[in-house]
């Protein structure tokens, strides 16, 4: 299925991709998430309205333009693939995760040596 950038249709179906090892898939590389994570911080988001809109709408979000010149996953600058998108979330959460822990491990770390110091 294919939506025009004026198409108004809401899908009524779930919209999935595939990318399990066994599918027409090349392997890639390892990702650094935490590098990811940084640049996502610096990705300007904000909010915006297609012209066709109402005025009352909203939608959240980088800019395809943004987007592109931080990652560059596609030579298409007008677009972001919501494939890359999840995927950029899900490393960025991978990241945030392991930084909680290691904050908390920290956290137990000084409090246990405040305790002995008492």
């Amino acid at each position: 299925m294919r939506l025009s950038r004026r198409s108004r249709t809401a899908a009524p179906a779930v919209l999935e991709h595939t990318a399990d090892e066994g599918a027409e898939v090349a392997p890639g590389d390892a990702v650094n998430g935490y590098q990811v994570l940084k640049t996502v911080e610096a990705l300007p988001i904000s909010t915006w309205r297609y012209l066709w809109e109402p005025d009352q709408v909203r939608h959240l979000g980088p800019m395809a333009q943004d987007w592109h010149d931080a990652f560059g996953f596609n030579p298409d600058d007008t677009t972001i693939n919501l494939v890359d998108a999840n995927g950029v979330a899900l490393v960025c959460i991978q990241a945030l995760s392991r930084r909680v822990d290691e904050l908390t491990a920290e956290v137990e770390r000084l409090r246990k040596l405040t305790e002995r110091s008492q």
